[in-house]
């Protein structure tokens, strides 16, 4: 994947500006997802949606949260479960969507998938 300078500083943003979010947690979908925002350095607290066991559980469990950072997939799947994370827990907590909008346009849609930021890993370190 060709990568612009452009790119690199703004995922450096992107990372410091997550990172700066401390009574924050960012959900992801999974294990590879959270891997990636560690190896391009996020260092703060991560959920990974599949260890819930379901939207109610990850609702019920997560609404102790002051915010709420969704970076789900850009896939159908990722956007139901936005979809359904938003409508279950727009009411108890802060859901934050503009982080998933900045990667978009920071990358110019070629993140799909969160996993995929590892490509960025190289550059960052």
């Amino acid at each position: 994947m060709l990568v612009t300078e452009q790119e690199i500083d703004g995922i450096r943003n992107f990372i410091s500006e997550l990172n700066s979010m401390k009574e924050s947690a960012v959900v992801v979908e999974g294990k590879r997802d959270a891997n990636a925002l560690r190896k391009v350095g996020f260092d703060g607290k991560i959920l990974e949606f599949h260890k819930f066991g379901g939207m109610v559980n990850f609702a019920d469990t997560v609404s102790e949260y002051e915010r709420l950072i969704i970076l789900f997939d850009r896939d159908r799947k990722g956007r139901i479960l936005t979809g359904k994370a938003v409508q279950l827990l727009q009411r108890r907590t802060k859901i934050d969507l503009s982080f998933k909008r900045k990667l978009r346009i920071i990358t110019k849609g070629k993140i799909m998938f969160i996993e995929q930021m590892v490509c960025y890993e190289s550059y960052l370190v």
